[in-house]
């Protein structure tokens, strides 16, 4: 484990770099001992803060020779995703500061255009890479300047229909421009799909160069009469070029291919960037590394380690804990394996992160892994729902919003029975901005046809989900956070709700609290607070987000002075809102108190914490709750 990892190394180089003009000054011999102890660097402050490992391992000698050869930060280099850009960070002056990444107060995790001058884009989801390297290169190229772009793109990203619209559009770019294919078979899960299959073929297919060579030398001796010949030599060459050496996919989209490359070999690297960095048109350098490199267990198995907590040896882990929501999804969709052979389930690379290891293992057929392509995974479903299947989509409530045009045109608009499961929604903690699912409720109460819930605990996701497939007229969606499940029972049979139901917690008086999803255990809780205070709110846990039981709403409303909405998500379109709404529109004489997500990017840290600031806590629940008795 990483906590038997050594912790004594003298950072004989690594400390004197401060500035990647530092880097510039070393020899070979000392590039290969910075690599060696920029790898230990990072081990050892995954093991105390958390974060993404094996990405960053799998690309130590890559990011000290980028940093080598070209003159960051006047050149530019657009990190995709940037998970995998911790040794960048540490390289460009924050190797102190990296001590505290994703800690509250701390540096962010990813790339951050506010963090660092050397950090040319800010990124979080995974695909947008060339495109902003294109717009960098457009500018740059408009400006009359001559900086250089280079694009670090995994292959992974690669299937993401945003990274194939930033190839087809590099035609704009009129100079220098450079795209780092960093294959490594890698997302977070393993990769899938043509283009995966596409570059191993590459891989495994060096020979074209050579060959080309051979031919070409040949047909160079032939009398200068003998064009019809160099014709067909030619034709030949490029039937030759797509059977040996599928780089020419990327040719056709206006690049200059080189590679495979090793990107573990420092003097391959460097010596391959000197060369290519000047060329005046598009490259694209394809180079191989592995995850996790130079930490076995990583190598072993890089997607346990992709991402990891931090190591804490003195904190036992408490007996009896509820899982995650993500582990009662994965076997809540086991049991419906079992009984719903017309159930699929669909996931975007991410069939660890959403609980659907199990799943893919007993029901292959029924199980799909689109890959980086979230677009693709919500239209595929409607196609499977056309075709008379129930699908369901597993996607993380921030990535789900790439596939909204989908969501509104392919499946809402014609009303297709897709399950969208969205995992993660709300404040996820260390990961910060880009991840937390803070606007789920409000894009998805937005589109019409559309039903919205959100479960307390993990025996109401199942009962959800089987409400879910016992429909068939409308799109339905359930999101629950990065939390505890707090009740679930295997052995318990599942229920099938009505829709637009909602479950009367406590009778009270005065008050009436109306809370979605998991806020109502920690409504509960604040209640426990105030109880002392001769405070008596009623709780009512709105399980549905839509439909809306107006009529029992106007009950409410006429049996309370006050109704505070609490609500995970961003206020602005949200729950409250549509609260407010309803409650406006028939003039019911109530008072409104919406609690939520305030309209600004939450940073990271730790969720309790996160959560606390803003309010969402038992405490601050209970200070909402005093200001209106």
């Amino acid at each position: 484990m990483l906590d038997s990892i050594q912790k004594d190394i003298d950072y004989k180089i690594l400390t004197k770099i401060e500035s990647p003009d530092d880097v510039k000054k070393l020899d070979q011999t000392e590039l290969t001992i910075l690599s060696s102890e920029l790898r230990h660097y990072i081990i050892e402050t995954v093991k105390k803060t958390g974060g993404h490992l094996a990405p960053s391992l799998g690309v130590v000698e890559l990011t000290i020779a980028l940093h080598y050869v070209y003159n960051t930060p006047d050149d530019k280099l657009v990190w995709d995703v940037g998970h995998q850009a911790y040794g960048h960070k540490i390289l460009t002056g924050r190797r102190e500061q990296i001590k505290q990444i994703r800690q509250l107060g701390g540096i962010s995790g990813f790339c951050k255009i506010y963090e660092s001058e050397y950090d040319a884009f800010g990124a979080g989801h995974a695909s947008t890479s060339i495109s902003a390297a294109v717009g960098l290169a457009v500018a740059r190229d408009l400006k009359g300047l001559k900086d250089r772009v280079v694009a670090i793109i995994g292959d992974g990203a690669l299937t993401g229909g945003l990274a194939l619209e930033g190839l087809n559009n590099v035609c704009n770019v009129k100079g220098q421009f450079l795209v780092i294919l960093n294959d490594n078979e890698m997302s977070i899960s393993r990769n899938v799909g043509a283009l995966s299959q596409y570059l191993t073929r590459i891989i495994t297919n060096p020979r074209y160069l050579n060959i080309k060579n051979q031919v070409w030398n040949s047909l160079a001796l032939l009398p200068k009469g003998a064009g019809a010949i160099r014709k067909l030599g030619r034709k030949s060459l490029e039937s030759l070029k797509n059977f040996i050496a599928p780089g020419i996919l990327f040719e056709e989209f206006g690049f200059r291919y080189y590679g495979p490359v090793d990107g573990h070999n420092m003097d391959q690297m460097i010596s391959t960037l000197q060369n290519i960095k000047n060329l005046n048109y598009p490259v694209l350098l394809h180079v191989i590394t592995q995850k996790g490199r130079g930490l076995a267990i990583a190598e072993n198995d890089p997607t346990k380690y992709h991402g990891v907590g931090p190591i804490e040896p003195s904190v036992k882990k408490e007996e009896n804990v509820e899982p995650p929501f993500l582990e009662a999804f994965g076997k809540i969709a086991c049991e419906i394996g079992e009984k719903n052979k017309k159930a699929v389930f669909i996931t975007a690379a991410m069939c660890d992160g959403t609980g659907l290891v199990e799943y893919r293992s007993k029901f292959p057929e029924n199980y799909f892994d689109v890959g980086i392509a979230e677009g693709h995974a919500v239209t595929f479903a409607g196609g499977l729902a056309v075709g008379g299947y129930r699908p369901v989509v597993a996607i993380y409530s921030t990535f789900l919003q790439r596939s909204f045009d989908q969501i509104i045109h392919d499946i809402a608009l014609q009303k297709l029975p897709v399950i969208f499961v969205m995992d993660r929604a709300g404040l996820v903690g260390a990961d910060g901005p880009t991840h937390h699912g803070t606007f789920d409720l409000s894009y998805m109460n937005m589109i019409p046809n559309m039903i919205i819930a959100a479960p307390r605990n993990g025996n109401e996701l199942r009962d959800l989900l089987f409400t879910a497939l016992a429909q068939d007229k409308n799109p339905f969606v359930i999101r629950y956070p990065k939390d505890s499940c707090v009740e679930f029972s295997e052995n318990r049979e599942p229920e099938v709700l009505d829709i637009g139901s909602w479950v009367k917690i406590r009778e009270g008086k005065n008050i009436a609290i109306l809370s979605v999803g998991t806020m109502t255990n920690v409504a509960e809780k604040a209640i426990g607070i105030v109880k002392e205070e001769s405070i008596s709110p009623t709780l009512i846990h709105a399980r549905f987000v839509k439909p809306i039981d107006e009529t029992y709403l106007k009950k409410i409303a006429e049996n309370h002075s006050t109704i505070i909405t609490i609500e995970e998500n961003n206020l602005t379109g949200g729950f409250g809102s549509m609260i407010n709404n309803i409650v406006s529109k028939n003039r019911w004489k109530v008072n409104i108190k919406s609690l939520g997500l305030p309209d600004k990017f939450i940073e990271h840290g730790p969720r309790d914490i996160l959560l606390k600031n803003i309010g969402l806590d038992p405490d601050g629940i209970a200070a909402e709750i005093r200001k209106v008795r």
